[in-house]
C-alpha cells in the first residue's frame, strides 16, 4: 500500500510499506499492492524473477547484499538500493529484510524485504531522533501531559529544583508545586489543550513546597498533541530556565533605575532618600545609607580614614524602615582608607542560624540592625580615594541570601552613589557658601525706624536651581525718611549672588546722595551697563578667575521706593520689577499702578516716578517675582493669591516679624525654584507737634533770632541738653545759606529718634567741608557741624538744596 499523508510515523508500517516474498536464491515469490503502486510494477511481471533485476544496476547486487549481512539474522537488517522504477526511470529506497521460519532444508527459507521510499525513512530517523535527544536535554524541562493534565512523560530535567519527585508519572504540578504557581501554569496549559493555540514565551516563577525560598523563574512553551482523528490527546511543554538571565537583566535594569535616581538631585539628603527607594525592596528587603557628619556640611573625611567619625543614618527604606529608625541613627565608626581590597563590599548570610543568647558576636555589628533579617551586605561609598559613608541592604522572610553577583551589583551602584553623594557634597559646600554670602550682604531681618516698621525674609531656591541674587535693604535717610528696596539679580550661582553685592552697595551709595528714585535708577543702570562692559573685556588668560557677569536685557530689576513720615507720601520707580502691594487699614489690598522701565542693564531709556500718600498704619508689601510665579498658574493668578495671603496673615494687626512666615507658609526652602524674597513695611508718621519750621529772611541779623527760636523749641521738647550744640549747628548753617546761597532760607526742626536740624535754601551748590588755615577767620563751619552732629549732609530739592544735621537723642 502507497504511504498517506495522515500517517507517516513510521515507514515500515503495513499502511505505509511495500513488501515482497524472496526465497533463499533471491527470487521474488510475492509482490504486494503497496509494492506495484511504489514502483508502478505488476505483481505478474516481478514474481519468479531474481530480485536482482530490479535494481537500476543489477551490478551491485554484492553490495546490496553486504548491507544485509548474515541474512540468518533473526532481527533483519537494513539498508538501502536504487531500483527501476516502472515511469520515473529510478527511485531510492530504504529496505528492511526479515528472515522467516522455514522448514529444515536451507534451500526452503524466505525473506521477507520491506520498502518505502527513502525520504520517508530518513525523516522518520530525523523524528526519532529528534524526540529522543530531547528528553536528554539537560538545559530544558520536556513534559507531556495528558488532557486532564497528568503528567505521562518528562525528561530528567524537567525543574531543576530541590524538591521535585524523581517519579512524575501520573503527578499534576499542584502536588510538588505552590498551589498559585501550579494553577499559573495549569491555567496556560488548558487553554492550549481547548483552543489548539500554541503557547509561546510565557515566564513564571515555581517553588516546590519543601522549598519555597526565591523560586526559579521559567519559561513556558507548549502545543497540542491530537489522536489521528484530530481529537486533542494532550499538550507538550517545554520549560526553560532563566533564572540567571532574568536575574541578570533585572540587576541591568536596576542599575539603570537606581543610575537615574542618583542623577535627580543635587542635594545630598534628595539622593540618598532616591536610591534607597529604588533599592528597597527590589535588591534587598530593607535599605540604609549612612554618611559621615561631615559630609552633610560640604565637608570631607580625612583622605588617610585614620578618624573615627560619627556616622549618621541619613535615608532608610522598606519592610524594617522603621526599626532602623527608631535605632541608632548616630554612632561612631572608623572610614578606613581604602587598601589592597580597595573599596570593597561585604556579604553575611546566615543570621537567623546564630545560637539564642550568642549575642549575634559572630557577626559584624552593621549586619545584626535589623530584627529578623538573615543576610545582609555592605559597600562603602568611595569617591577620590576617600569613604565617607556606607550603603546596606537586609534580606528578611523568605527572601533568598544574597549572591556573589549581587554584591557585585550593590558595589556597583555604590560606586555612581558615591560619585553623586560626592558631587552633591560640593555643590552643597558651594550652596552653603553663597548662601552664606547671600545672607551676608542682607540687612537685618527685622528694624524699626520712627517712618516704619520693616521685616524682611529671604528663601533660597532648592538645590537643583542653585542660590540666586535677591535682595532687599532698607536704608535710613535724613529728615526721618526711608528707602525700601527689592531687586532680583538674573541667574543663579555665585556669579548672581556677587552681582547682587555689587548692585546693593551700589543703590545704597546712591541713597547717600539723596537722589529722587527715578535718578537713583538711572545710575544704576549705568553702573550695570559698566559691570557687563568689564566682564566682556576681562583677561582671558586668567582662567577659572575670570567669571562673566551677567549682562543684557535681563541682568537684574529693582524697585526703589523712598517713603517721608513728615509728608505721609511714599514716592517709587520700578526698573522691570512687580509692582507692590499695599494694605490699608481699611483692610483692602491693591497694587500700586505704576510703569515699570526696562531691567537694569539695557540703557537709555528714562524710569517713571509715582509717588502715592499712605494712610498710618498702612503695610507696604514688596516682594520679587519667585513669590507670584511658582509654576502654579500665570501672574495674575499669583497676584491674587500674595493679596489673599496678606489679608490671611493679619498684616494689620500683627507684628510683621511673625506675619511674614505665614505669608509664605506652604514654600518651604530647598523646594523652590526660584529664590523668594519678602519685605513688609508698616509706615508711621512723625506728628505735627514734633515738627516745627520757620521762614528767615535773607539778612545776616536774623541768625540770633534764628538761635532764639531754636532755643526756645528745644526747652518745649525738653530736649535742653541739646541747646548748646543745636545752637552751634543752627548757627553756622544759617549763616552759610544767607551768605552764600541768598533768598529766603526754611530752618526746620524734626523731632524724631534723632533730632534733625535742616536749612534749605534756593541755591543748587553743594557744601563742602574743607580745612582752613590758621590765619584765616572762617572755613570752619562745616567742620564744627560735622563734630557736632551724629550724621549730616546735603540733598538737592526742587527749588535749590537741603543741609541737615541729626543729633542723637539724650536717653528718656
Amino acid at each position: 500500500m502507497r504511504a498517506t499523508e495522515s500517517n507517516q510515523d513510521y515507514p515500515f508500517a503495513v499502511t505505509n510499506t511495500a513488501a515482497a516474498l524472496l526465497d533463499a536464491a533471491g527470487t521474488v515469490v510475492a509482490w504486494t499492492a503497496a509494492a506495484e503502486a511504489l514502483l508502478e510494477r505488476r505483481s505478474a511481471d516481478v514474481c519468479g524473477r531474481p530480485a536482482r533485476d530490479l535494481l537500476a544496476d543489477p551490478g551491485d547486487w554484492d553490495a546490496v547484499l553486504a548491507q544485509v549481512g548474515r541474512p540468518a539474522d533473526p532481527e533483519g537488517r537494513e539498508g538501502r538500493a536504487t531500483l527501476r522504477h516502472g515511469s520515473r526511470g529510478e527511485l531510492e529506497i530504504g529496505f528492511r529484510v526479515i528472515p522467516l521460519a522455514g522448514g529444515a532444508r536451507r534451500d526452503t527459507a524466505r525473506f521477507l524485504v520491506l520498502g518505502a521510499a527513502l525520504d520517508l525513512v530518513a525523516r522518520w530517523r530525523q523524528d526519532h531522533a529528534f524526540t529522543h535527544e530531547l528528553f536528554l536535554q539537560g538545559r530544558v524541562g520536556l513534559a507531556v501531559f495528558d488532557r486532564d493534565l497528568r503528567l505521562l512523560r518528562t525528561n530528567s530535567h524537567l525543574l531543576p529544583y530541590t524538591g521535585v519527585p524523581l517519579d512524575l508519572h501520573g503527578r499534576r504540578l499542584a502536588d510538588f508545586l505552590w498551589a498559585e504557581d501550579a494553577r499559573s501554569i495549569d491555567d496556560r496549559l488548558r487553554e492550549v489543550v481547548h483552543s489548539g493555540i500554541p503557547l509561546a514565551g510565557f515566564n513564571t516563577t515555581v517553588r516546590t513546597l519543601h522549598d519555597p525560598r526565591g523560586g526559579r523563574i521559567v519559561t513556558v512553551q507548549a502545543f497540542r498533541l491530537q489522536e489521528p482523528d484530530g481529537h486533542p490527546m494532550g499538550v507538550a511543554a517545554v520549560f526553560t530556565d532563566v533564572t540567571d538571565h532574568e536575574r541578570a537583566r533585572a540587576r541591568l535594569d536596576l542599575l539603570y533605575r537606581a543610575t537615574g535616581a542618583l542623577g535627580g538631585s543635587l542635594s545630598v539628603l534628595r539622593t540618598v532618600e532616591d536610591l534607597v527607594e529604588v533599592l528597597a525592596p527590589a535588591l534587598g528587603d530593607c535599605a540604609a545609607v549612612d554618611l559621615a557628619e561631615t559630609v552633610l556640611t560640604g565637608g570631607e573625611p580625612p583622605a588617610d580614614g585614620q578618624l573615627t567619625l560619627p556616622l549618621v543614618r541619613m535615608a532608610v527604606a522598606g519592610t524594617e524602615s522603621e526599626a532602623l529608625r527608631t535605632g541608632t541613627a548616630r554612632f561612631a565608626a572608623r572610614l578606613a582608607a581604602p587598601g589592597a581590597r580597595g573599596c570593597r563590599g561585604e556579604l553575611v548570610t546566615g543570621l537567623g542560624d546564630l545560637p539564642a543568647g550568642s549575642g549575634r558576636a559572630e557577626a559584624p555589628e552593621w549586619a545584626t540592625t535589623v530584627p529578623g533579617a538573615h543576610s545582609a551586605m555592605t559597600a562603602p561609598l568611595c569617591a577620590r580615594g576617600i569613604r565617607f559613608g556606607r550603603l546596606t541592604l537586609w534580606r528578611t522572610g523568605d527572601a533568598a541570601p544574597p549572591e556573589a553577583d549581587d554584591l557585585a551589583l550593590l558595589e556597583e551602584i555604590a560606586a555612581r552613589a558615591a560619585v553623586a553623594v560626592d558631587n552633591a557634597r560640593r555643590y552643597t559646600k558651594e550652596r552653603r557658601t553663597a548662601v552664606g554670602l547671600q545672607r551676608s550682604l542682607l540687612p537685618p531681618a527685622t528694624s524699626e525706624k520712627p517712618a516704619l516698621e520693616a521685616a524682611g525674609l529671604y528663601l533660597p531656591a532648592d538645590a537643583d536651581s542653585g542660590v540666586g541674587g535677591d535682595w532687599f535693604d532698607v536704608i535710613p535717610l535724613s529728615s526721618a525718611r526711608v528707602a525700601l528696596v527689592v531687586g532680583d539679580v538674573a541667574g543663579h550661582g555665585l556669579h548672581a549672588t556677587a552681582m547682587m553685592g555689587r548692585l546693593r552697595s551700589a543703590v545704597r551709595a546712591m541713597a547717600d546722595l539723596e537722589l529722587e528714585p527715578e535718578e537713583l535708577l538711572a545710575h544704576v543702570d549705568d553702573m550695570v551697563l559698566q559691570f557687563a562692559s568689564e566682564a566682556e573685556n576681562g583677561d582671558p588668560d586668567d582662567g577659572d578667575a575670570w567669571v562673566a557677569l551677567p549682562s543684557g536685557p535681563a541682568g537684574a530689576t529693582c524697585l526703589y521706593a523712598v517713603y517721608d513720615p513728615v509728608t505721609r507720601t511714599c514716592a517709587m520707580a520700578s526698573a522691570g520689577h512687580p509692582p507692590p502691594a499695599v494694605v490699608s487699614p481699611d483692610g483692602t489690598v491693591e497694587y500700586v499702578e505704576l510703569s515699570p522701565g526696562p531691567p537694569l542693564g539695557v540703557g537709555g531709556w528714562p524710569f517713571e516716578p509715582v509717588e502715592r500718600e499712605l494712610p498710618p498704619g498702612s503695610v507696604l508689601a514688596l516682594y520679587t517675582d519667585g513669590l507670584i510665579e511658582r509654576g502654579e498658574g500665570d501672574i495674575d493668578h499669583g497676584m491674587r493669591d500674595l493679596a489673599d495671603r496678606l489679608l490671611r496673615s493679619d498684616v494689620l494687626g500683627r507684628p510683621l516679624r511673625e506675619a511674614r512666615h505665614d505669608i509664605v507658609e506652604g514654600l518651604p526652602p530647598g523646594r523652590l525654584r526660584d529664590d523668594v524674597t519678602l519685605l513688609l513695611a508698616r509706615t508711621r508718621v512723625v506728628e505735627a507737634d514734633s515738627i516745627t519750621t520757620w521762614l528767615l529772611d535773607p539778612d545776616p541779623a536774623v541768625v540770633a533770632d534764628a538761635r532764639h527760636l531754636v532755643l526756645a523749641q528745644l526747652t518745649a521738647w525738653d530736649l535742653d541738653e541739646l541747646s548748646f550744640s543745636t545752637e552751634l549747628i543752627v548757627s553756622e548753617l544759617v549763616t552759610n545759606a544767607i551768605r552764600h546761597a541768598g533768598g529766603p532760607v526754611r530752618l526746620r526742626l524734626i523731632r524724631a529718634d534723632t533730632l534733625t536740624c535742616e536749612v534749605s535754601d534756593s541755591s543748587n551748590t553743594q557744601p563742602r567741608m574743607r580745612r582752613a588755615r590758621s590765619s584765616e577767620e572762617g572755613g570752619r563751619g562745616l567742620y564744627i557741624v560735622a563734630q557736632l552732629s551724629h550724621r549730616w549732609g546735603s540733598r538737592y530739592t526742587m527749588g535749590g538744596k537741603t543741609v541737615w544735621s541729626e543729633q542723637a537723642l539724650p536717653p528718656a
